[in-house]
């Protein structure tokens, strides 16, 4: 890469009160990135969203020796950039307005790999919040869709899905609120080395700059903005999980939430965002395949057993040949067609899902597995 061009790509954002949405807007109307230093203040102040203050700061050219100090730190530990006119910067993240000017990534990983999800929640996380993290996570490993998993290496749920995925041999990107001379939480640092060999840490911030909770909000946009969906387990009323899941629906993504008890302070987030229609209910890795339409894997497993046929009573027979002869079909209509009441059909069908015949859909569908 063009060490000027890569030096001006890094200093934009290093300009003090920028912000990338105005970083944008300036290599826009100067025409280049290099343009944007080269430009008269004059021209620059009649720019929208650029006073003078600003235009003072970009005209006084004093980050381009912090952008060549960070430069030597990315040559040194062999760090990659993305800018967000290279052609290596996430498609997912280019759709969003405000995306990061540029990512430093530490580590290999497809940023545009055809499935990635995040998955984030609350730092007090319960057994029953890790415990389904595990459980899914092993779960997506097996259906064989190999999704990289995104999250933001905090504790609770978003350690416990770095190290759920870097278990089960699948990706995983630790989003970073600072820049990637520390690790924070501290405690963290030996899976952040784990993940650099089966993944990678990104950032959006230069390597000197410290870890401020300000900063944890505004990575929340990279976390939502990488992937297809974005998954909540686990969350109080308020918290960064649910502001994720407000940035992803901003940006037109799949929300899903783990339900809880109701009068679970860790699952009060997660209802509320089911209720409300701004996360679908989530209780399995079919869920996810259902509604953000994932083909069935080629090679996937299969888990029916034909010695299990022969023990089926004559009602689950029936059912279950009702469920082959449709491609899918409600538990109503399955009422209907056999003359059984709910109560009757309902363990019926759970029968057949653990024996691994069928599985179910939101909305009470049934198909065959």
């Amino acid at each position: 890469m063009n060490s000027t061009l890569l030096l001006y790509k890094i200093a934009i954002g290093m300009i003090p009160g920028i912000g990338s949405i105005n970083a944008k807007k300036l290599v826009a109307y100067t025409g280049s990135i290099e343009g944007v230093f080269r430009e008269k203040k004059a021209n620059l102040i009649k720019i929208p969203g650029i006073g003078e203050v600003l235009a003072g700061e970009i005209v006084n050219n004093t980050v381009l020796k912090d952008a060549e100090k960070e430069i030597s730190f990315i040559e040194k530990f062999n760090i990659k950039t993305s800018f967000y006119l290279d052609d290596n910067y996430p498609e997912r993240l280019k759709q969003c307005a405000d995306s990061p000017l540029i990512l430093f990534i530490k580590g290999d990983v497809d940023l545009n790999s055809p499935k990635i999800i995040s998955i984030v929640g609350t730092r007090k996380a319960t057994d029953y919040g890790k415990n389904f993290c595990n459980k899914f996570i092993a779960q997506l490993a097996e259906s064989k869709h190999n999704p990289i998993i995104v999250s933001g290496l905090a504790f609770g749920i978003d350690i416990a899905g770095h190290k759920a995925a870097l278990k089960n041999k699948l990706n995983t990107i630790a989003v970073l609120g600072h820049g990637l001379k520390t690790i924070y939480p501290a405690v963290h640092s030996k899976y952040a080395k784990e993940i650099v060999n089966q993944g990678a840490l990104i950032t959006e911030f230069t390597s000197d700059i410290l870890a401020e909770r300000a900063l944890f909000v505004r990575r929340n946009r990279i976390i939502a903005g990488l992937a297809d969906a974005t998954i909540i387990i686990e969350s109080g009323e308020k918290g960064g999980a649910l502001i994720t899941a407000d940035i992803a629906n901003s940006y037109n993504r799949d929300v899903f939430a783990l339900p809880g008890r109701i009068d679970d302070v860790m699952s009060k987030g997660c209802n509320k965002l089911i209720k409300t229609n701004k996360a679908f209910l989530l209780e399995g890795v079919e869920d996810l395949e259902y509604l953000l339409g994932w083909e069935q894997v080629e090679g996937k497993p299969h888990v029916i057993q034909r010695e299990l046929f022969v023990n089926l009573t004559d009602e689950e027979k029936i059912i279950y040949q009702i469920i082959c002869e449709n491609n899918e079909i409600a538990i109503d209509v399955i009422c209907s067609k056999t003359e059984m009441p709910v109560s009757k059909v309902s363990p019926i069908l759970l029968n057949l899902e653990f024996a691994g015949l069928i599985r179910s859909l939101p909305g009470k569908i049934y198909k065959v597995v």
